[in-house]
């Protein structure tokens, strides 16, 4: 039997399942089998909280920051490994603080490995903020065919520490049309596939100098979901990318599971992109992996 813990960040839901010294070997199958919501417990995908001197991954992640002690060991709910997960880290780092596992002192930063890099949490008003680095244009804008539109729509593709695509609409009812049963497709079709967010803007799109959007996802590996982090990161940036110069810089993201911020601000290696908002943990149980 193996001990774990559900949480969710606005309704973006994970399997927490602390293993400090690596001592587990989750397979692909066993963790589908978790994430299951009909024969398992439920889940877009598993948390596994490990140090990072007891996962290979760890090694980078310590060479960039020796004090990144804990790893984010990241798999979506069909079992493939993922880079990043923007709501995935704040639930790991609220799961690290409430069992004692590490602290984040007023003011200060948690750095945690990831295999998109170290990423720094702080606590915020709405819960927790992570720095997800340096962003950047792709330069592959594919055609989306998703159910529900009529016809092909552009994208712009977008890395956040994973790869994103993002949609413009026209409005909510499009967006509501959508069926995201199945995966969207791209059109050239991207090796490492890629999470796709459908947006539309808020009316005003700017408010007391924040922009607002709305947005539903398909997430690789998972389907649709009630929210994605790095997605909403991926869209506030898209949108802004779109709307010119004046744009600002602080967005707020509505997504089906609730409403999450970000940030961009200059740093030394370029303009990072910063996503706040809640995380909670709903309950404990023990499991047999099969």
């Amino acid at each position: 039997m193996v001990a774990f813990t559900k949480g969710h960040g606005t309704g973006n839901d994970f399997v927490i399942i602390a293993d400090p010294d690596g001592e587990l070997d989750l397979t692909a199958e066993q963790v589908a089998a978790l994430c299951d919501r009909h024969f398992g417990i439920g889940a877009d995908g598993v948390l596994r909280v490990v140090r990072s001197t007891a996962i290979h991954e760890g090694a980078a992640s310590l060479a960039e920051e020796p004090a990144a002690e804990w790893f984010m060991d990241y798999r979506n709910a069909d079992g493939s490994i993922a880079e990043m997960c923007g709501n995935g880290i704040r639930v790991f780092v609220h799961y690290l603080v409430r069992s004692g596992l590490a602290t984040i002192e007023p003011g200060s930063t948690l750095p945690i490995g990831t295999r998109a890099g170290v990423r720094d949490v702080t606590s915020s008003q709405s819960g927790y903020q992570v720095d997800l680095g340096r962003w950047r244009l792709t330069g592959t804008d594919p055609l989306v065919t998703t159910d529900g539109l009529p016809v092909a729509r552009p994208g712009l593709g977008i890395d956040v520490g994973n790869p994103h695509v993002v949609v413009a609409l026209a409005s909510d009812v499009e967006l509501a049309s959508l069926e995201l049963h199945r995966a969207p497709e791209l059109d050239p079709a991207l090796p490492a596939g890629a999470n796709v967010e459908f947006v539309v803007p808020g009316d005003p799109l700017v408010r007391d100098g924040i922009g607002h959007v709305r947005m539903r996802v398909s997430e690789r590996g998972v389907g649709e979901t009630l929210s994605c982090g790095t997605g909403v990161a991926a869209t506030a940036l898209a949108v802004r990318y779109w709307a010119g110069a004046q744009a600002p810089d602080h967005w707020r993201v509505e997504v089906p599971g609730g409403t999450l911020g970000v940030r961009m601000f200059p740093a030394e290696d370029g303009e990072h992109v910063a996503l706040s908002g809640p995380a909670q943990l709903v309950f404990q149980g023990e499991v047999d992996l099969i």
